[in-house]
């Protein structure tokens, strides 16, 4: 997809179409090993070897949207993601998420942040993230610096 046809596309068409495409890209890095899962895991992956950080996602409940701590991690996460050029977007359903980047046998108390990394080969390539880079980026046009994406229901 390109630019172009993002820009043409209603507001609705493009969320239902991100999170289709988020949920694909999830999908395929858990398959191919490149997903770091939680907030302090992925501090450390941003922190030794930021340039292998090719996205970044949020997930909020309202559960948690009190947590200091927690708004403050995002805070330094989305700084991060900013200084360094990594595509950044906010879902708003962490259980969802959790369901696409978990395994059934662990539960996941912590998916309040996901990276998909770059494998040190660089043999991967997904269609479907470059259609979130380009969602970002026209969104971050719009001032819509950190996009929410609503991820669709099984």
């Amino acid at each position: 997809m390109t630019l172009e046809e993002v820009l043409i596309q209603k507001p609705t068409e493009r969320t239902q179409c991100t999170g289709k495409a988020l949920e694909e890209v999830l999908v395929s890095a858990k398959d191919n090993d490149t997903l770091t899962v939680g907030v302090y895991e992925c501090a450390k992956v941003m922190n030794l070897d930021p340039d292998s950080v090719s996205f970044c996602v949020l997930a909020m409940d309202e559960e948690f949207e009190c947590d200091i701590a927690l708004q403050i991690h995002f805070t330094l996460i989305q700084s991060f993601c900013f200084d360094n050029d990594i595509s950044i977007v906010r879902v708003s359903d962490m259980q969802r998420l959790a369901e696409i980047v978990g395994d059934k046998a662990e539960q996941l108390e912590d998916a309040h942040c996901v990276l998909i990394t770059n494998p040190a080969d660089g043999s991967w390539q997904d269609p479907a993230l470059e259609k979130l880079h380009l969602f970002c980026e026209e969104s971050c046009r719009l001032n819509d610096w950190v996009p929410e994406i609503i991820l669709p229901e099984r």
